[in-house]
């Protein structure tokens, strides 16, 4: 049950005379009733309660209307206009700094002020606000209601006592007999009739049992309010407990703990002695430039505990890192054609994948211009500046066979392709942001040194073990999904 579920029930329990002690012995309100309609669909009340039309027990006026040009700012001499945003969730109302003011003696003879024991309420207003009641719990004076509010007011305290009737207004009951009287108005609005409203069935104990009720209702509401922290705090950990659960299996891939390791595998360092030579021949070959040797991770660097089989390396060990044309050819808002070559931003990073729905384009001619940051199949995406660190792949097909990133980009291209699962994890885990996030400079505009992400350190696994962590994830991921 829902916080405001529980509050429904304790109103409805109250209205029906189940939720106090009832005393055939007192004297019902000595009222004639105008109601005109059937109470044979309503719920049976105690025989010393009685049906009364709402316009029996109170009076209902409308707020002030005024002109935008009659507002003023706030000083002797003006009016306090309340709105439907001035009503709390909590039967109460609230007073802004930016609440509207108009002139008090402008609109003297308009206006009715706001005495202790009269409820406002919105008459235009979303439908899950209607009947959203706010409490005057003291004479407010230069305070009215505006134009979309109605001010309810309780004819007599021998007759009915001002909170039943605010609690009654705020029943589910009260709100289901509305529904004939409310219309739309506007997009989003309703408009709840006032004609209609008056004549609307109350339900009216005792006076010595109203306050009773009132009595209870208010010693039940801070247990409900407790009850609605409790059940808010559920529900952001159910809310969080599918990401966590994500990050959590991202991180136990990365530290050997989600599938076991197997000798007959091989090692890391066999993998990675295979990625050097790899690397080394496209060097000989000049597909790529030979970078000058990075320093070994060091103990005092190492975050976790990793399997035996397993190898601390560097991004730019088993990777190439290329960014953008960053020269006087970079693309700018002149060569963008109807379609072309994707020129990829920020806003085309769709999860972990590079998207095409509103990617710019740029001629191949003017593609064929520009130096670095052209991409290739499996390529990853890093963003240096804003959500720094946030990674996409890119996936070549028969329309897209390449790309070109933008300037606060990164390409990472791995030496070799079959490491591109597991180093798709990586970039997804918490402890490559963790580190990321210690890396970042600037306050103004966050962004990430390019030599930076090459130094991240990564544990390697065999290549056999990389599999297994991958089909495993396949399995499990889609289960937090379907969670949240």
């Amino acid at each position: 049950m829902t916080p405001q579920e529980l509050k429904n029930s304790i109103l409805q329990l109250a209205i029906q005379g189940k939720l106090v002690e009832h005393l055939e012995s007192e004297k019902g309100v000595a009222v004639h009733s105008s109601y005109g309609g059937e109470i044979a669909d309503f719920f049976e009340i105690p025989d010393n309660w009685k049906w009364l039309a709402i316009k029996d027990v109170a009076t209902v006026v409308t707020g002030l209307s005024f002109k935008k040009q009659d507002q003023k700012d706030a000083s002797n001499g003006s009016l306090r206009v309340l709105r439907g945003g001035n009503i709390g969730d909590d039967y109460k109302y609230y007073l802004y700094e930016d609440d509207i003011y108009v002139d008090l003696e402008q609109f003297q003879l308009k206006y009715v002020s706001l005495l202790k024991g009269d409820i406002i309420t919105p008459s235009v207003t979303s439908l899950e606000k209607i009947c959203k009641t706010g409490f005057i719990d003291k004479d407010l004076h230069s305070v009215t209601a505006g134009g979309f509010v109605y001010i309810i007011r309780y004819l007599s305290d021998n007759i009915i006592d001002a909170k039943y009737l605010l609690y009654f207004i705020s029943s589910t009951f009260n709100k289901e007999q509305c529904k004939p009287n409310i219309h739309k108005s506007g997009q989003a609005f309703y408009n709840l009739k006032k004609s209609g409203f008056v004549e609307q069935p109350i339900c009216v104990p005792p006076l010595a049992e109203q306050k009773r009720i009132v009595a209870k209702i208010e010693e039940l509401l801070p247990c409900v309010d407790r009850y609605e922290q409790a059940w808010n705090r559920l529900e952001e950990s159910n809310k969080r407990f599918p990401i966590d659960m994500q990050k959590s299996l991202l991180q136990w891939a990365i530290q050997g703990k989600l599938v076991e390791q197997r000798p007959e595998e091989g090692t890391a360092d066999e993998l990675y002695q295979q990625i050097l030579e790899e690397k080394q021949w496209l060097v000989t070959e000049g597909k790529i430039k030979k970078e000058k040797p990075l320093p070994e991770i060091a103990e005092d660097e190492v975050p976790f505990e990793i399997p035996v089989s397993w190898k601390w390396v560097r991004l730019s060990q088993i990777s190439v890192l290329e960014n953008g044309d960053r020269s006087s050819k970079y693309p700018v808002e002149r060569d963008y054609v109807d379609f072309g070559i994707p020129f990829f931003g920020a806003k085309d990073m769709n999860g972990f994948a590079m998207a095409f729905d509103n990617v710019r384009y740029i001629s191949e001619e003017k593609f064929s211009e520009l130096g670095n940051g052209k991409l290739k199949d499996k390529d990853f995406v890093c963003l240096l500046r804003g959500s720094v660190g946030k990674c996409a792949v890119f996936t070549a097909d028969e329309q897209h066979k390449t790309g070109f990133i933008c300037a606060q980009m990164v390409i990472i291209r791995s030496i070799n392709h079959a490491i591109c699962d597991y180093l798709q994890i990586y970039l997804s885990s918490p402890f490559y942001f963790q580190y990321i996030e210690s890396k970042i400079t600037g306050t103004a505009v966050r962004q990430l040194p390019a030599k930076e992400l090459g130094g991240v350190p990564i544990p390697l696994p065999p290549l056999a073990e990389q599999k297994r962590i991958v089909a495993k994830l396949e399995g499990l991921l889609p289960l937090c999904e379907r969670l949240k």
